[in-house]
């Protein structure tokens, strides 16, 4: 057997056995040191690193090596920074016999203790389906002259790792989202719990002791009408105070199911009427007069009321815009204030307080999107979109 032969065999048992360790199971990081092992046995090198692009797409992490570098996850390398980086912002492999310390792009990074190594091997991993995904490494402590064939078999392992990596993040992220899903059902499930004890209290508390009280005015009227009519007129007076009272009582606990400004006036006229009613902000609306089904009417409604009650809380503003539209098959709602403004990537406890998990919630719950900007100085802009079917 001819040593091409034999060489030729080496590939196609490393690339199956790659192939192998890709279907075994979702992990990226499991995935990337199995793979790191693999390619180091198979290409003689000392050391592999797998570093992987992160969704952003500005840095790579280091996902898996061999031993007995167990710093998975400890080593990120910047976009255009370092060899890795560089591989990966111009698409293109990179070789270095020896001398690293004296290549322009070569950043030593202590931990992966470079010093160890003379040769190194650096080509992206990417493919048509995945795009970029991360870089190849593989380094020697003897000086090596990587061929042609080296390489075109370490693209070759790339291209077979991205797809791996691809596949590992679209499972990653419909998991993500399955979780997700099950925590928003169950927060609506426990959040309309808590509006029926909430109407439950209302209604007792309120609406059926002022009905009983008015009972007992409606009985005095009554039995004193004959006897005593100025009492009986009294008793009617109070009474009908009550009956106002109750059916104030009534109306407020109906709006929190249902706003019945929607049902008078709809979407329009409650989201013009829902602006009057917010004290000291100056709110120029430039509002549709679509109407929608009323699921999304309401969404809509709690969405605005929620992001004005924010912006009288938080935001110190002096002027809103809210805009409502319709089009290319889909509604959009846009409060957007000229107040403090907030960093929306900090956590909860220090953003202020904006209570947004609500209104995404409430945008989800339709099948929207709910999307924030803001940063500091500079206002807030919350936009809900939701797309409409083909009746509405």
């Amino acid at each position: 057997m001819t040593g091409g032969d034999t060489d030729l065999e080496r590939e196609n048992a490393l690339l199956l056995a790659i192939i192998q360790a890709t279907s075994e199971g979702p992990g990226v990081e499991p995935l990337a040191a199995a793979v790191a092992k693999l390619i180091a046995d198979a290409t003689g090198t000392d050391a592999c690193f797998v570093h992987v692009l992160d969704d952003a797409g500005r840095s790579l992490t280091l996902a898996g090596a061999t031993p007995p570098f167990d710093i998975a996850g400890q080593v990120l390398s910047p976009l255009g920074v370092g060899i890795t980086g560089w591989v990966a912002s111009h698409h293109e492999p990179v070789v270095i016999v020896e001398n690293k310390e004296a290549d322009p792009r070569y950043r030593p990074i202590p931990v992966l203790r470079g010093s160890e190594f003379t040769s190194m091997a650096s080509v992206p991993m990417a493919s048509d389906l995945a795009g970029l995904v991360g870089v190849l490494n593989v380094h020697t402590r003897e000086r090596r002259e990587f061929t042609e064939r080296d390489l075109r078999l370490l693209t070759m392992i790339g291209r077979l790792v991205a797809g791996a990596v691809h596949q590992a993040r679209l499972h990653r992220g419909l998991a993500g989202r399955e979780r997700a899903h099950e925590r928003f059902v169950e927060q609506v499930v426990a959040a309309q719990e808590a509006e029926r004890r909430r109407l439950a209290a209302d209604i007792h508390d309120g609406i059926s002791q002022r009905l009983v009280s008015l009972g007992y005015h409606l009985d005095a009227a009554d039995r004193t009408v004959a006897d005593d009519p100025a009492y009986a007129a009294e008793q009617i007076v109070l009474a009908r105070r009550l009956a106002d009272l109750t059916f104030e009582e009534a109306r407020a606990a109906i709006g929190g199911l249902r706003p019945p400004v929607l049902d008078d006036l709809g979407l329009t006229g409650g989201l013009a009427s829902l602006a009057r009613s917010v004290p000291n902000l100056k709110i120029v609306l430039d509002l549709s007069d679509a109407r929608l089904p009323e699921h999304v009417e309401v969404a809509l409604y709690r969405i605005a009321q929620e992001a004005l009650q924010n912006v009288q809380k938080h935001a110190g503003a002096a002027a809103v815009r809210l805009v409502f539209e319709v089009e290319h098959s889909a509604a959009r709602l846009e409060v957007r204030d000229d107040g403090a403004g907030f960093d929306v990537d900090a956590p909860p406890s220090t953003s202020g307080g904006y209570g947004l998990n609500s209104m995404a919630e409430r945008a989800e719950l339709i099948g929207g999107t709910l999307s924030v900007r803001s940063r500091p100085g500079s206002g807030t802009t919350v936009v809900a979109v939701v797309p409409l079917g083909a009746g509405c």
